[in-house]
């Protein structure tokens, strides 16, 4: 069986039946699983924003979230989450190589 770490390893299906034939054979890492629960805890304030998309992909991402067993607002938040330390991460890296492995701090 398969194991992924990360979401962004999941493929989007064409087929609701590819999809089931891909989480027959494939389980969440319990470490990426434990993040996604954590994520919506840490999220005690929020605020309510109004975000428009197409009809057709709300229903695959619905569709994703239930495979997940998560809600797909939390599943969305998750990949938001998951996206911005990833563009931190890149932006620190590419200030390290612009000043020679200088921060700014440093």
């Amino acid at each position: 069986m398969n194991a992924i770490s990360s979401w962004e390893e999941v493929p989007l299906f064409d087929r609701e039946e590819a999809e089931a034939a891909y989480w027959a054979e494939t389980r969440v890492e319990v470490r990426l699983m434990e993040s996604s629960v954590a994520a919506g805890s840490e999220l005690s304030d929020s605020i309510t924003i109004t975000l428009r998309m197409d009809p057709r992909m709300l229903a695959r991402i619905k569709r994703l979230a239930r495979s997940r067993y998560l809600n797909y607002q939390s599943m969305i938040k998750q990949w938001l989450s998951e996206r911005m330390e990833q563009e931190i991460r890149d932006t620190q890296i590419n200030l390290r190589s612009q000043t020679g492995g200088r921060t700014q701090n440093g």
